[in-house]
């Protein structure tokens, strides 16, 4: 693994803060978005694309800030909605559908069960792992293989239903879609 700062690392809750800050007003912002695009689609089976790039823009936003949160990074994340192409944390958003189904965008809450219950198992473990990896990089400027996996999994998994209740996707999202990271 890469040579971590132990400083920014150390006082990465305090660096973090005003990313939380903008963080909370473009969530709340999304999930009005989605509730309006919540009738858009029950009502014409298209998200407003408009709407939609604001989404997406927020899970970008989103999987930046935790990925420096959570010790994937020490580099600095913009704090705009665009795609940062030279940013190494990036949430891949496709484009919207040309057609959403109704049935699944009106009991998207109820379908959505097995993610909730998901979330509530995985972040009982990857805060744990970020722990983990604070005290790790803090004390040996490096941060373990396995550990780094756990908090890509947990931010990964996060996204995708948070993708998934803000209706970018319709799919109900999927464990794990990643490869883990190999030691060198």
């Amino acid at each position: 693994m890469e040579k971590r700062s132990r400083s920014r690392t150390g006082f990465r809750f305090i660096l973090a803060i005003p990313w939380f800050l903008l963080g909370g007003v473009y969530i709340f912002a999304a999930f009005i978005v989605a509730f309006l695009a919540w009738f858009a689609i029950l009502f014409t089976g298209r998200y407003p694309e408009g709407l939609y790039n604001f989404n997406a823009g927020v899970l970008r936003f989103t999987a930046r800030t935790y990925g420096y949160f959570y010790l994937q990074t020490d580099e600095w994340p913009p704090f705009g909605l665009e795609q940062a192409p030279g940013y190494p944390i990036r949430a891949g958003v496709e484009p919207p559908l040309e057609h959403y189904n109704r049935w699944k965008t009106g009991f998207r809450f109820i379908l959505g069960f097995p993610v909730y219950f998901m979330l509530y198992l995985i972040s009982s473990v990857w805060p744990l792992a970020a722990a983990i990896a604070w005290f790790h990089i803090v004390f040996t400027g490096r941060t373990a293989t396995g550990t780094h996996n756990v908090l890509s999994y947990g931010i990964a998994y996060q996204l995708r239903a948070t993708a998934y209740f803000l209706l970018v996707t319709e799919t109900l999202p999927p464990i794990s879609q990643q490869e883990p990271l190999t030691s060198a």
